[in-house]
């Protein structure tokens, strides 16, 4: 029976729903659609490495569907004569690792759907070389809905096999060796907020051993409900949490994961946050240090305060397009045409290092932050002195707009994108920001907004996202009136939720 999965790529993951029950969410991540979909990897391996028995390794986050959808794989793979080594609870990036080691494994599969709702999970791709493209995932998907294979005459085994604390133990070294001491963060009180994901073992692998007082750590218990918010950096009831959290025990820093691992954000010893422009300020801040010069790379919707901030480091503000495969992938094109960039960021917390592999590694982001606080507090610093001249706009806002429905969203959104980039050429107070790689940026002079304002199409969804911010308070207002009268003539796209913000 032949089946069409390519409806599950995602960009560079596999995903669905694994959990039925949910009105309106039909489950589409099958054990069926796993199993084959593993089976599809294995043989996808066994050409990129041209081995007949590759290992792969499986790991899983926190999700309630996570054994299932294990076992699935295990019997995809082993089926077909395959090896599994089973990490069990497992970090996304923790998965990548392995394979810089000797672990033994020549490919490795994450369950996990990041910070999704409770019944979704998927998969995520690892060789050696690094995550799959979604090209790769294409193939994959095409594979395992091609005849199925017949089963070897002789299955393949599943071990039981940890890597995390290895995986801990390494970040651990890194802090030692780069500040001299065996435990650095002694006096220090950090607190981490795991969001009930795969992070929890950061406390007890990581921090403790580097002497940090952890009182306060939230959420550390593994719960697939997640019961207390989103583990998600970008999710302001989360963030509102672990900030509280800071405060209420007197942390130096807090921390907060994503539920796989892969993002992180901070928090100041006053509660403020450092994610989105304040996080790639900091980490920008440190390697600047380091290297001068270098090309930081994000994605779109960055501020022009960061670029200020960038530049009076002696650094390049590249902004690229949406999408962490993206930055990260600009990112090693400027370093292979001699262009040094030590960093591709995220404002949703993804960061990938040239350092480590160009991964999105969340805890190795918070690793290198843990360095640079031990190295501020020896000089009597507060590691959010290193951001004290970012300017900050007096006004940000998001606003998503939705397609009617059924209609060609893509074709029409990159019209109403086109017509916005004739119309700012026209216009004595619009101009168009020079190199932009995504959608529409346009600037507004001091009288009709102070600001600027990003126009995009989503990478996934029928969703147009438009970002502002402005020098001035008030500012929003006129920027996102102008285009909403800009965009409301436009039958097919919803352009009323501006209003909200006019």
């Amino acid at each position: 029976m032949e089946e069409n999965y390519l409806a599950l790529r995602n960009g560079t993951d596999v995903r669905g729903t694994a959990i039925g029950g949910v009105e309106g969410d039909p489950v589409t991540l099958t054990d069926r659609a796993v199993r084959r979909i593993a089976s599809a990897f294995y043989r996808w391996l066994q050409t990129k490495t041209g081995k007949d028995r590759p290992v792969i390794a499986v790991g899983y986050d926190s999700r309630l569907s996570a054994d299932r959808l294990c076992r699935a794989v295990e019997e995809g793979i082993t089926a077909l004569g395959g090896d599994v080594y089973v990490t069990g609870l497992s970090s996304t990036p923790s998965m990548f690792m392995l394979l810089q080691d000797d672990f033994g494994a020549d490919g490795s599969i994450m369950i996990t759907a990041s910070h999704l709702p409770f019944q979704k999970n998927g998969l995520k791709f690892f060789v050696k070389e690094g995550g799959l493209e979604g090209s790769d995932v294409a193939e994959v998907l095409t594979l395992a809905s091609g005849p199925e294979e017949e089963p070897a005459a002789v299955r393949g085994t599943v071990t039981g096999k940890p890597y995390i604390e290895k995986y801990a133990a390494d970040l651990v070294q890194k802090v030692r060796l780069a500040t001299g001491s065996e435990q650095p963060l002694a006096g220090k009180k950090i607190l981490v907020d795991a969001g009930n994901g795969a992070g929890g073992f950061y406390v007890d692998l990581v921090l403790k051993p580097l002497g940090a007082d952890t009182v306060g750590s939230q959420f550390l218990e593994p719960d697939g409900r997640f019961p207390n918010h989103i583990p998600n950096p970008e999710n302001a009831e989360a963030m509102r949490s672990v900030s509280e959290a800071v405060v209420k025990y007197g942390a130096d820093f807090g921390i907060i994961f994503d539920t796989d691992v892969d993002r992180a954000g901070a928090v100041a010893p006053d509660g403020e946050e450092i994610n989105r422009n304040r996080l790639i300020a900091l980490i920008s801040a440190i390697l600047l240090r380091e290297t001068p010069h270098a090309a930081i790379v994000t994605d779109s919707v960055t501020s022009d305060g960061l670029t200020a901030f960038i530049s009076s480091l002696g650094g390049v503000h590249h902004r690229f397009k949406r999408g962490y495969k993206n930055v990260i992938n600009e990112c090693k094109r400027l370093n292979a045409e001699g262009v040094f960039s030590p960093l591709a960021i995220e404002t949703s917390g993804h960061a990938a290092l040239k350092e480590n592999y160009y991964l999105d590694d969340g805890a190795y982001l918070v690793t290198r932050l843990l360095i640079a606080l031990a190295k501020e507090g020896k000089e009597g610093r507060d590691l959010t002195d290193l951001i004290a001249a970012l300017p900050e706009p007096a006004e940000a806002a998001e606003v998503r707009l939705t397609f009617a429905e059924g209609c060609d969203f893509k074709t029409l959104g990159q019209g109403v994108i086109d017509d916005l980039k004739r119309i700012a050429s026209d216009m004595p107070h619009l101009s168009l920001a020079p190199n932009n790689f995504e959608g529409v940026r346009i600037n507004f002079d001091r009288e009709h907004g102070d600001g600027w304002a990003l126009v995009r199409m989503s990478l996934h969804e029928p969703i147009m996202p438009i970002n502002a911010e402005s020098n001035s308070a008030g500012g929003n207002a006129l920027i996102l009136g102008e285009l909403y009268s800009l965009l409301k003539g436009y039958p097919f796209l919803h352009a009323e939720k501006l209003k909200e913000h006019i």
